[in-house]
């Protein structure tokens, strides 16, 4: 299944506008180009809805959140679903401020995304109302184990149930889920935490997979999760005693490049609930 889905996106080359953040958005360009899609970034207000019109999907991250990118994410939101376009949002930090958790809140549901992707605090919060964070990061209280698994499943399937939307909770054992059916997914290392934007690059390389497979999103958005963990571990295996996260990053990147649609089908740790 997965095979084919990685295989759409390397054939296909979905071209995906970003408005995303400008700590990651040089990272972000590399995974879709590492994956096989094509990176746009658009963040303007006056060129953004035309950039939006030409492109595939559309990804959304509020990462560093402005007052000049707040309208071009609404405004670009509406243009792609108004065109049938995926689109994904990515809430970095929802919970850590007022502007960041009602913005969010607008754009799932003003915009209504066709995937959420984010961590569990953060999902907890759009879902809630109100929640807490550690800055961009999740609040240890929050986190998805082995013990409470179940419980987080059922929370995210009513979660989609309500918003529409494919929820994608990443962290130590990812959930993705259109309400109905969830993929409990356990690829991945610790140790891509200690890296700046594994998410952010995660929500891009989502955007491609669904844009790419825009009949299947669940399984695209579950496909996407389990090639950036696989990748992660890929990675973590050619480190040595002197290479820190920053070699790490890089090394993420090119293991996606390298990566194959048999590899992703073969390395992928999943089960469905």
């Amino acid at each position: 299944m997965f095979e084919q889905i990685f295989e759409n996106v390397r054939q296909k080359h979905p071209l995906i506008h970003n408005i995303t953040n400008y700590v990651t958005v040089n990272d972000c360009a590399n995974m879709l180009l590492a994956c096989g899609g094509s990176p746009i970034m658009a963040d303007e207000l006056e060129d953004a809805v035309e950039i939006t019109a030409i492109c595939g999907g559309l990804n959304i991250n509020i990462g560093t959140l402005n007052q000049r990118t707040i309208p071009t994410m609404f405004a670009a939101g509406k243009r792609a679903k108004e065109l049938g376009h995926p689109i994904v949002l990515d809430p970095v930090g929802a919970g850590a401020s007022k502007l960041r958790t009602d913005t969010a809140l607008r754009l799932l549901s003003e915009v209504r995304p066709t995937v959420l992707r984010g961590n569990i605090s953060e999902i907890k919060t759009l879902a809630l109302g109100n929640g807490t964070t550690k800055g961009v990061d999740a609040d240890v209280a929050d986190k998805v184990t082995k013990e409470n698994l179940d419980g987080a499943v059922a929370f995210a399937k009513g979660f989609a149930q309500r918003t529409g939307a494919v929820i994608a909770i990443t962290g130590a054992i990812d959930i993705v889920t259109d309400g109905e059916r969830a993929f409990c997914i356990r690829n991945g290392r610790p140790e891509m935490s200690a890296i700046t934007g594994t998410g952010c690059q995660l929500s891009a390389l989502t955007a491609a997979f669904v844009t790419a497979n825009p009949d299947t999103p669940l399984e695209a958005a579950a496909a996407a999760v389990c090639a950036m963990g696989l990748c992660g571990e890929i990675a973590f295996q050619r480190l040595t005693e002197m290479d820190g996260n920053s070699t790490y990053r890089n090394y993420i990147i090119d293991a996606m490049y390298r990566l194959t649609p048999a590899a992703l089908e073969k390395g992928a740790k999943y089960e469905v609930r």
